[in-house]
């Protein structure tokens, strides 16, 4: 799939497009701010459908006046929080966008309604703020620090070592790159821990 980066908005939110070259239909991800700009990541494209990662303010900005300009559903776990959606996308749900499949793996932590969007037969995964190179997403309680603990080890580390991921801030990376910073960071006693954690804690 055709995939297209455009980080958007003061918090400088990554908007994601990914596209069938053969059919031209596409999905966005995350349309946090800028209507304008997120409308230039799509030319060329026929959208399906706007994917929420999850409900943070700096991902869903632009959510009404794009789904307003596109006419398309907006899908998002079935817990999203905030604004109705029109599909609940729960763990393992895959649907088509041109001759592909997304799916979305349920990996909550920084939100209950975090989820990740894996393109099927790629090795390339939108994370949202699940995971960053340099560390796990926010968490605002020790019990949703303890929630992102649980999801690195029986989500993330079960991808393999090549898949590409792209947050929903900063650099896309490689997981094999970081495996061991992760696995360091799970062995480690973190206490009654939240809020912005690195692999190096």
């Amino acid at each position: 799939m055709l995939l297209r980066v455009r980080p958007v908005g003061p918090w400088q939110m990554n908007a994601h497009v990914l596209a069938c070259p053969a059919t031209k239909q596409s999905v966005l991800i995350d349309p946090g701010a800028e209507p304008d700009a997120l409308q230039r990541l799509l030319e060329g494209t026929l959208p399906v459908a706007i994917l929420l990662t999850h409900s943070h303010s700096d991902h869903t900005g632009a959510m009404e006046p794009m789904r307003r300009a596109l006419n398309v559903p907006v899908m998002a776990h079935p817990e999203f929080a905030g604004a109705a959606i029109d599909r609940g996308l729960a763990d393992g749900e895959s649907f088509a966008v041109g001759r592909y499949r997304l799916k979305a793996h349920h990996t909550p932590g920084h939100t209950p309604d975090q989820i990740c969007l894996s393109v099927e037969g790629d090795n390339r995964i939108i994370v949202g703020d699940t995971i960053f190179e340099g560390g796990p997403g926010k968490t605002w309680t020790p019990e949703d620090f303890q929630t992102t603990l649980d999801t690195l080890r029986r989500v993330i580390l079960a991808w393999p070592d090549d898949t590409r991921c792209y947050p929903g801030h900063g650099s896309s990376f490689r997981l094999g790159d970081i495996r061991k910073q992760i696995e360091s960071f799970l062995a480690k006693d973190h206490g009654r821990f939240c809020g912005d954690a690195v692999w190096k804690m």
